[in-house]
């Protein structure tokens, strides 16, 4: 009896074990090792004193972005905005598993305060149907004006598309009409290097020391050069076998010399935009300063076609 009991026990256990471990497998969000996430959990702030977004710490490549916004918005508006990203289609990227792929794509908007994401119920239907697929949020609860996107394919997102919700300084006493920047960033490929300093696969690696190569072996995961230096000591470094190595035994190198191939094809770049946010008084009192001056113009040449009138009236006496 107290076996069978035992054998339920068991079999209910393992039963809801499994059942757990696959709700939170398949249903929880899970933390990607990748942009947007590391900077989220390293850096409170993107963007550093000196001005440069974080996310150049590990994509070390310089790469352009393009972002188009209006030179100016009223208040309590929706506007729509791009992020441009572009790259070669054709290249590919050296995965985390050691595979080639496609390159993802990623980016970060850093908004005055008090602009945000627009919400879904505020979009018509061309904003819907542009930011279909593509999850935007804020960099954190605390700063909503902050927003990231990303890691998403990049054959299909190279024009990512952020609508925005502009702040209304008559009920946000902190807010403006003035001009204000906004910085961008935006990244394709996996970087070069981890937050913790380690480097990634997708990555040039150099020599630790000069000498001679004795040797160069598949290890598990890893190709092993064995070294002997100047010195005669024999030093050996593991490189990621997926990277091409531009190296051969017996061939003397010196140290930081390069033995692999760059693999990356990726990289970071960052820009600035101004953003007017515009009193509608002020276009209404410049509309009627137009208007007025039209007028009073047009007064003046009226004036003088009934002078010129009446001197060809009196002439003609």
């Amino acid at each position: 009896m107290n076996q069978t009991h035992n054998r339920r026990h068991y079999f209910f256990s393992a039963f809801f074990s499994s059942l757990f471990f696959a709700f939170f497998v398949f249903f929880l969000p899970k933390n990607s090792l990748a942009f947007p996430i590391y900077a989220q959990q390293a850096y409170e702030n993107p963007r550093e004193a000196n001005g440069r977004i974080v996310c150049a710490n590990c994509h070390l490549a310089q790469k352009p972005v393009e972002f188009e916004a209006p030179s100016s918005v009223l208040p309590d508006s929706i506007f729509e905005t791009e992020v441009k990203i572009p790259y070669n289609l054709s290249a590919k990227q050296i995965l985390g598993n050691g595979q080639k792929g496609g390159l993802n794509v990623g980016a970060v908007v850093l908004l005055p305060d008090g602009f945000k994401l627009a919400p879904k119920s505020r979009l018509n239907d061309e904003l819907k149907a542009k930011t279909k697929g593509v999850y935007i949020t804020p960099y954190s609860p605390t700063k909503e004006n902050i927003l990231v996107v990303g890691p998403i394919a990049g054959e299909k997102n190279q024009t990512i598309i952020f609508p925005l919700l502009s702040p209304n300084p008559k009920t946000q006493k902190n807010i403006f009409f003035a001009k204000y920047p906004i910085y961008i960033g935006a990244n394709r490929g996996r970087g070069q290097v981890y937050p913790t300093g380690e480097k990634t696969n997708n990555n040039l690696f150099t020599s630790i020391a000069a000498g001679k190569i004795q040797e160069i072996k598949t290890v598990e995961k890893n190709t092993e050069i064995t070294i002997e230096s100047t010195t005669g000591e024999v030093k050996t470094q593991l490189i990621p076998k997926e990277v091409d190595l531009v190296v051969k035994t017996n061939e003397v190198i010196r140290q930081d010399q390069p033995l692999t191939i760059n693999p990356n094809v990726g990289g970071f770049g960052q820009t600035e935009v101004e953003l007017v946010l515009q009193d509608p008084a002020r276009i209404y009192g410049y509309t009627a300063f137009c208007f007025s001056i039209i007028l009073s113009q047009a007064m003046f040449v009226f004036k003088k076609k009934q002078y010129q009138k009446v001197q060809l009236a009196e002439q003609n006496f």
